[in-house]
């Protein structure tokens, strides 16, 4: 008999609504800040081998001290779980099987993660978690899916960020989703700017791969500028593979993003527990590396005192 996934069962959420609303008050116990960063060069290449003097910080205009670095998969790296996301809606029909295909590739060759977080959704969204040690039934469950019903991508996406805000109260961790989309959204309670406040306070990274053959032109635009926009809130990046081939590529440059991640952590020195947002700016300050790209998230809200 198949064991059953880590953390219990399939949670089936029909309403999460309220989750994008109280997205802005996620707390971190911790005094530590952390900024998961990707630099990258005008071509889209990690840049490996920086070090904390290499770094910048600036919150709301004032340099902050560096007091927690990583690089990569170093042993000082946070805890990785890995998240993926598929569009099991009726929409995706077409599509299902070579994102499936390149999904599962994608999970033999990520790194070393504590446990494998699989969100599957239509109208409904459904979250099970799995240890390294249920790979073949995580393999199985993604095959053996159904495509069927609406799409609440929406509220997929904020199902997930909740899980991952779960998984920063229990201790510091580094959380990846790469989600395979249409980019369709028909269903969701949560709407889209509540998404964007979610995924704004969050501390996950989001990579979408977007399969857009069958959209419309004038609603393929609309569905990459929001598709972007959610990536880049939590410093990640959205992807819109025309074949096969470049579903590859896509997989192979975020397993790239991921292994070539820098974390940083610093204690603001505003003390204040006003619970605001806080823009953030971090930048790479060696002379020889002007014109690289720095992503990550735009900031985070402060805690609030009770």
């Amino acid at each position: 008999m198949p064991r059953a996934p880590l953390a219990a069962a399939t949670l089936v959420l029909g309403c999460v609504g309220l989750l994008a609303q109280d997205a802005p008050t996620v707390r971190v116990s911790s005094d530590l800040v952390y900024f998961g960063v990707t630099v990258t060069d005008k071509r889209g290449n990690v840049i490996p081998g920086l070090t904390t003097d290499d770094f910048e910080i600036i919150e709301n205009g004032t340099p902050q001290r560096i007091m927690a670095f990583a690089a990569g998969a170093d042993a000082a790296s946070p805890d990785l779980h890995v998240g993926v996301m598929f569009d099991q809606s009726e929409s995706m029909a077409d599509d299902i099987d070579r994102a499936r295909t390149a999904g599962i590739r994608f999970l033999n060759l990520v790194p070393s993660a504590v446990d494998i977080t699989l969100v599957e959704f239509n109208e409904n969204v459904r979250v099970s978690r799995f240890s390294p040690d249920d790979f073949p039934w995580l393999v199985d469950r993604v095959r053996s899916s159904k495509v069927d019903g609406a799409t609440a991508l929406y509220d997929a996406f904020a199902v997930y960020l909740g899980h991952a805000a779960d998984d920063m109260r229990q201790g510091r961790s580094k959380n990846v989703l790469v989600a395979f989309t249409d980019g369709g959204n028909s269903f969701s309670r949560t709407s889209y700017s509540d998404l964007i406040a979610t995924a704004r306070a969050s501390q996950a990274t989001i990579y979408i791969v977007g399969l857009l053959d069958h959209q419309s032109n004038a609603l393929r635009s609309e569905i990459e500028l929001r598709m972007r926009r959610i990536a880049e809130e939590t410093g990640g990046l959205a992807i819109f593979p025309s074949s096969m081939k470049q579903i590859d590529s896509a997989y192979d440059r975020i397993l790239e993003e991921i292994q070539g991640q820098y974390s940083l952590g610093y204690v603001s020195s505003d003390a204040r527990n006003d619970g605001r947002w806080r823009a953030v700016r971090v930048r790479v300050r060696r002379p020889d590396l002007k014109d690289v790209r720095v992503r990550t998230r735009g900031g985070y809200y402060a805690p609030r005192t009770p």
